[in-house]
Order: C-alpha cells, then sequence, then structure tokens
C-alpha cells in the first residue's frame, strides 16, 4: 500500500540510476471504479516540471523511490488529458462529498495499492491518521501505539472512490466512476444535507448543476437560514422558476425572508396564480397553522361517484403531490367530511361518496399555534390536518412533513434552553433567566469566597492572593459552559453507530483546549503585566487560567462518553451532577495549579 503523503518528494531515477526529479503528484484517470494511475508528474533541475506516462515510463514503485525504465535523454514528456485529475492539486485537502454517508469532508490524503505493476486509487482518507501522517509518518505510528496501549486502535477513516464526488471541478464533465451515484441522483433530503455543509460559492456551483425540478426539491429541504442565501446567489429569473416549482407553503417561507424589493422582484417574475397563492400565504401570521399549511388539497361533493373522485385524482396528481385525504365540501368550500385513500380503494366505483364520509373531522384554525397542530397530528396519527377560517371555509392543510419540521424546531429549542445554551429569550422570560442563574451565582459565590479563604491560609507562600482570586470566576464560568456542553451532548446522542469516534472527538476537543488555554493565559497574562504585577505571578496565574482551560475542555469530553455508558445499564446521570462537578474540577485545577507554579518557578 502507498499515500500520496508519502510519496511526495521521493525521488525519481531513470534506468541509469540517476535521479532525474523528486515526485510532485500523481495523475488518474477517472472513470474507472479504481483508477489507475495514468502520469507521474515530477520536479527536475531548477524546479521545472515534467509529466510522463506512468505505462510507458514508470518501471518500479517502492517505499524509497519511482524507477523508470528509460535514461533521461530518452524520456518523452505528456499532457494531461481531459478525462484525468492530480491527486496533490485537486483532491488532497479539498474538500469532498461522501455520497454514501451523504456528507463533506476534507481529504486528509489518498491511498493507493499496486497491482501488476500498477497503482490504483482506492480512496481518500478523511479522519485524523491521514492527517498525523501528512504533518510526520513517526507522529501517525507514535500516537498509534500509545492507543493501542489502551486496548484501542487508532482507525483508518477511508472513502472508497465510488463513493466521492468533486465539489472544485466541473461536475457535469467528470465521470467519478461507472458504478458513482452522482450528486443530483440523491435524495433531495441527502442533498441538502450536503448544500448546508459548503460555503455560499460551492453550493452556488452545485446548484448550476441540478434542473429546476431537483434544485426546487432540494431547496425545500434546507434549513431556513440556507434558502434566503441560495436564492440570492441565483439569477433572478432562475431562483423564480424554482420557487414557482417549490410547495406554495416552502416558497412563501423562503420569499419570507427575503428583502422586500427582491421577494417583490421575484413574484412579478412567477405566473399570476402562483404568485397569489404564495401573496395569501404571507399574509398569515408565521408559527400558525396558517403559515405552514399549503392551498393544495383535494375537494369533493357528496353527490360524486368514486369513480369520478379516481378520474379526478388522476387530473390533479401532477399539481398536488399532497395527497392523503380526499375533502367533502359543500357550497364555497365549506368542509363537511372526509374520506381516506383506504375506503376510496376498497369500495365501489359506482358508489357515491356521500354514502363512505366521516363527517367527524378533526381540523385546525388558521391562527392555531403550529405546534398544537403538529401535537394533534401526532397524538391521532395523522398524515394531514384540514386548515379552516371561523366559517369553516377549507383553506388548505397541513401536512405530516410540516409537522414534523415543528416538532424537530421545538425539540431543538426545548434542548437550548435545557442546556442553557439559547441566547435569544423574550423580555417575558428575563425573570424566569434570571431566577435560573440567580442559583448559580450563589454557588459562584461560596466557591469564591470558600477559595479565597483557602488561599488566604497560604498567602505566606503565594505571592499574589489577590490576583489569583481575580480569575476564580473566570475559571467557574468556563466550567459552567463546558457542562452545558457536555449536557448537549448527554441530551442530543442518538444512535451510537452515529456519534463521532471517541479518539476523533477528544483528538478535536484538546487541540480546541490548547488554542483556548493559550489565548486565555496570553490575556491574563497581559491584564497582570499591564497592572504592574511581578512577572512571577504574572507567569503563574497565567499558566494556571491556560492549563485549567485545557484540562477542563477535556474532562468536559471524557464525562459524556462515560456517562453514556452508565445510561445503557439505566443509571441516569443529573443535570445538577454535572454543573456542580465541572465547576468542582475546574476550581481545583486552578488551585493546584496555582500551587504548584507558584513553588517551581523563580525568576
Amino acid at each position: 500500500m502507498f499515500y500520496l503523503t508519502q510519496m511526495l518528494g521521493k525521488p525519481v531515477v531513470d534506468a541509469a540510476g540517476e535521479t532525474v526529479g523528486t515526485i510532485s503528484d500523481v495523475a488518474i484517470a477517472t472513470g474507472e471504479v479504481f483508477p489507475r494511475v495514468t502520469s507521474l508528474a515530477f520536479l527536475g533541475p531548477d524546479k521545472t516540471p515534467f509529466m510522463l506516462s506512468w505505462r510507458k515510463f514508470v518501471a518500479d514503485v517502492d517505499d524509497e523511490h519511482v524507477a523508470l525504465n528509460a535514461n533521461r535523454a530518452d524520456l518523452r514528456f505528456s499532457y494531461l488529458q481531459p478525462d484525468e485529475i492530480l491527486l496533490h492539486r485537486d483532491l488532497l485537502n479539498k474538500q469532498i462529498v461522501d455520497t454514501q454517508g451523504m456528507k463533506v469532508v476534507r481529504v486528509n490524503d489518498l491511498k493507493l495499492s499496486e497491482s501488476r505493476n500498477q497503482l490504483r486509487l482506492l480512496g481518500a482518507e478523511v479522519g485524523a491518521r491521514g492527517i498525523l501522517r501528512g504533518l510526520a509518518p513517526w507522529l501517525e505510528r507514535g500516537i498509534d501505539r500509545v492507543v493501542r496501549v489502551f486496548g484501542k486502535s487508532l482507525p483508518e477513516n477511508l472513502i472508497a472512490w465510488n463513493y466521492m464526488d468533486l465539489l472544485d471541478r466541473d461536475l457535469s464533465h467528470v465521470q467519478l466512476s461507472v458504478t458513482h451515484k452522482r450528486l443530483h441522483e440523491l435524495h433531495p433530503a441527502d442533498v441538502a444535507d450536503v448544500l448546508e455543509q459548503l460555503s455560499a460559492a460551492q453550493r452556488a456551483r452545485v446548484f448550476e448543476h441540478l434542473d429546476n425540478t431537483q434544485a426546487a426539491l432540494a431547496m425545500a429541504e434546507l434549513e431556513d437560514e440556507f434558502q434566503a442565501d441560495v436564492i440570492d446567489d441565483l439569477g433572478s429569473q432562475r431562483a423564480s422558476d424554482i420557487l414557482e416549482m417549490m410547495d406554495p407553503d416552502d416558497a412563501a417561507d423562503v420569499i419570507g425572508d427575503l428583502p422586500y424589493d427582491k421577494a417583490e422582484a421575484l413574484l412579478r417574475l412567477m405566473g399570476v396564480e402562483e404568485s397569489g397563492t404564495i401573496r395569501r400565504l404571507l399574509g398569515y401570521r408565521e408559527k400558525t397553522a396558517g403559515g405552514i399549511m399549503t392551498p393544495e388539497v383535494t375537494t369533493v361533493t357528496e353527490e360524486m361517484s368514486l369513480g369520478q373522485v379516481i378520474e379526478q385524482l388522476r387530473e390533479e396528481a401532477a399539481d398536488n403531490e399532497s395527497i392523503y385525504y380526499i375533502y367533502v365540501v359543500e357550497g364555497d368550500a365549506h368542509l363537511t367530511g372526509v374520506i381516506s385513500l383506504r375506503d376510496l380503494v376498497i369500495s365501489e366505483p359506482h358508489t357515491l361518496v356521500g354514502d363512505i364520509v366521516h363527517h367527524d373531522v378533526f381540523t385546525a384554525d388558521v391562527d392555531d399555534d403550529q405546534e398544537d397542530v403538529a401535537d394533534l397530528m401526532s397524538k391521532y396519527d395523522l398524515l394531514a390536518m384540514p386548515v379552516v377560517d371561523e366559517t369553516g371555509k377549507l383553506l388548505g392543510i397541513v401536512t405530516v412533513d410540516d409537522a414534523l419540521d415543528v416538532l424537530e424546531e421545538e425539540s431543538a429549542e426545548d434542548l437550548a434552553l435545557a442546556t442553557g445554551s439559547s441566547r435569544s429569550f423574550e423580555a417575558s422570560d428575563a425573570w424566569s433567566w434570571l431566577g435560573r442563574k440567580s442559583g448559580w451565582i450563589t454557588v459562584w459565590a461560596v466557591l469564591g469566597v470558600g477559595a479565597t479563604m483557602l488561599l488566604n491560609g497560604f498567602k505566606t507562600t503565594l505571592q499574589s492572593v489577590v490576583a489569583i482570586v481575580f480569575f476564580i470566576p473566570l475559571v467557574i464560568r468556563l466550567a459552567e459552559e463546558i457542562s452545558s456542553h457536555s449536557l448537549a451532548v448527554l441530551i442530543d446522542a442518538g444512535d451510537p453507530e452515529d456519534r463521532p469516534p471517541f479518539l476523533r472527538r477528544l483528538l478535536i476537543d484538546v487541540l480546541v483546549g490548547t488554542g483556548l488555554g493559550a489565548v486565555s493565559g496570553f490575556i491574563a497574562f497581559g491584564m497582570l503585566e499591564a497592572i504592574g504585577e511581578t512577572l512571577k505571578v504574572a507567569v503563574t496565574v497565567a499558566g494556571s487560567v491556560g492549563g485549567t482551560v485545557l484540562v477542563t475542555t477535556t474532562v468536559g469530553t471524557l464525562v459524556p462518553y462515560i456517562a453514556l455508558k452508565k445510561d445503557g445499564s439505566g443509571w441516569r446521570a443529573p443535570s445538577v451532577l454535572f454543573s456542580t462537578g465541572m465547576a468542582a474540577i475546574g476550581l481545583a485545577v486552578y488551585l493546584l495549579l496555582a500551587a504548584y507554579l507558584n513553588a517551581n518557578i523563580s525568576f
């Protein structure tokens, strides 16, 4: 097996054993399941770039060098073909779409395999192992040995070539493999997940290669904060065409988030009927049944036969995709009953609608709260709920997908409130928020007073108790934030298979903790230097603050995984245990580090 990062910089020698350059890249032909390396790029004398046909001139490749089968004078240089890409230039450290995992990842290395004197690309390494190997092979081996001491292994996170899609090349002209599932062939929800992980420029590039139908379906699945941005990046005519093909309720949500001038310009470009429908929906208040309903609903009268109903459904199917129930109306669309598709199928075609209609119908008022509507649909297992005005006129339906979106949104808000991570609340919530936080103010005060009393007992040993005490609130506040983060991991933990690997999460949090610790320590050092504290006190406090940030961040990563394992055996960890425990750990680490550094630093 070979890795691209290990090949780069290796010498290229000719048949006489003379070095003619060093490897700078290798090219592959993209139209194969496991693409073969077709060209070798290397830098010759004076950094002059050259490219050779792999099949014609490469005799052997090993860990030390690439050997050619001809002398320097007999080499004939080639050029990159339209179906070829360079692994270093086009893939390494670039973002790709993992179409199997439905996510955007970064290529940290590329794995190749030798077969009958041919080198073939197996896939992209997107995990921590590729990062470590790129930094230094000995670092990868060393960390792998350390991990094995604890009975674990450093996994290789490899994405096979046939599950990769490029972002920074023209997707319509690069065929990745004969078995590849192209990005535009994915389910719209999966396409939306991928788009949300991209930059604005990359999202626009992907939309260029989706037709209007695919773009409309993907747009409807995007989170609200991305929809308006995507519309802004599209031309007005294309944006209007896409919005016109979306369900009216979804299109209204998008237009409602746009500036007035932009929204009006797009509505004018639409057809009269479509723009009129969207304007009516925009007139309803947000977070109400009217705000999330779709006006596309199938209605019949009691005098119609079921055969006539079936014919009507066939005619409307192209324009109305949300046919869950058939609603019975009279007069000016006044709702009188409902029939299910099941009743329609099992009954004879000559049966009249009035013979099988159910008059007891669950309905929502146009101004009902969206969460109440979603809860009712969940309680009674409804696929759709009709929305009526005060006179009983049928205005539209709330479909099950919109109800699920509402429940997911409310669940996310509840999670944010439970973990204290919500930064947005109404003025009426201020007293409630103050009441919740006042308990922690008391905890901070008690811990601060206790720590001050403890430090005063060592005032003959410590040079500046005041300087150390000054940063105790910062340490406790940081510990509370980490406990909230840990609690969020516990609450939001789903299937164990969907959780990020423990070692990868730990490595990321250690790196984050190191960076935050360095910044916090630097700020503490600067503050103490500015007020004239001695160098020893400044270094002691800065080192204590920085070290505490690193340790508490790391512990905050370990706690959720330990608690999740305990949770599987039936033990439930109360949230107060995390908050109190992390505050105590942070304070203890800070005081111990301060005492240790004060005793061992001499300036």
